[in-house]
Parts: C-alpha cells; sequence; structure tokens
C-alpha cells in the first residue's frame, strides 16, 4: 500500500482505523544489511482475508483467540504462513459490558508508554487493485480474570 505524505496514523487504536503495526521485513532475510530487518507499516485494525469482498468486516476480525485462530477461517491463513506482528500503540479500545451495554474502555500503561501487542498481519487487494494492509490482536481465554466475572 503506497504510504501518502498526509497520512494520518492513529496512536490510539480504535476498530477499523488504520493503526500501525511491525512485522518482519520480506526481503529482511537476503544478507543486504541495507535492507532491514523489520519494518513498521500502517494497517486497519481488524483483519481483512484474502477471499474478502470488502473492508467491512474488521469489526467482527479485532480479535483472534490463539487458541482456534489456526481453526479459524479469517485468521487460518496468516496464522498458517506465521504472519506475525507487533500492533504498535499507546492505548487499545475494547468494549466493557459490566453496565450491561457495551463502554470503551481504554488499555494503556499506567505511565504512558507505548504498548506492543502480539497480532497477525494480511495483505488483501481491493476490487480497485490496492493492496490494503490489516492487522488483529492475538487474545487468550481470559474466563477467570475477576473484569471478567461481572
Amino acid at each position: 500500500m503506497p504510504v501518502p505524505a498526509d497520512l494520518t496514523i492513529e496512536t490510539d487504536v480504535w476498530p477499523s482505523y488504520l493503526g500501525s503495526f511491525i512485522r518482519a521485513h520480506p526481503y529482511g532475510d537476503v544478507g543486504d544489511e541495507a535492507v532491514p530487518l523489520v519494518e513498521c507499516l500502517p494497517g486497519l485494525f481488524g483483519l481483512v482475508p484474502h477471499w474478502a469482498d470488502s473492508t467491512k468486516l474488521t469489526k467482527s476480525t479485532l480479535n483472534a483467540r490463539s487458541e482456534t485462530a489456526a481453526e479459524k477461517p479469517s485468521f487460518r491463513d496468516a496464522w498458517t504462513k506465521a504472519q506475525h506482528c507487533i500492533i504498535a500503540a499507546e492505548a487499545i479500545y475494547e468494549p466493557d459490558w459490566r453496565s450491561g451495554r457495551a463502554v470503551a474502555r481504554r488499555i494503556s500503561t499506567i505511565d504512558g508508554s507505548p504498548l506492543g501487542v502480539a497480532g497477525l498481519w494480511t495483505s488483501w487487494k481491493s476490487d480497485k487493485g490496492e493492496m490494503v494492509h490489516s492487522f488483529t490482536m492475538l487474545t487468550i481465554n481470559a474466563a477467570l480474570h475477576p473484569l471478567m466475572q461481572n
């Protein structure tokens, strides 16, 4: 995806918004010191699988459960191809359902230092031929966490 000069990338990562992720450079292992080992790219938060018709499903592909990512159609290809990444953010927002309705809950470090969240990435080609990068967070079952007991 070409990066426009006026591109704005959010440092608070919201669903379906443009954020940044760090991945292994595709040519980082060729032995050329001029090629970096990793690169930081803009991408949509919410994985867009290669078979998707549009980017509309990003709100349902924000989180990939580590226990089932290899089996789920939306995440299987990225998992199988080891398309791991680190999601760079100052904060991530998740819904908090304790009140009975979804309230955005900001997740960040106490001191405001950047987060690095494990994820998967992929590239999707739009009907206009544009390559769109996207990413999802890898999560684990947190059913026993006190916050999930409500």
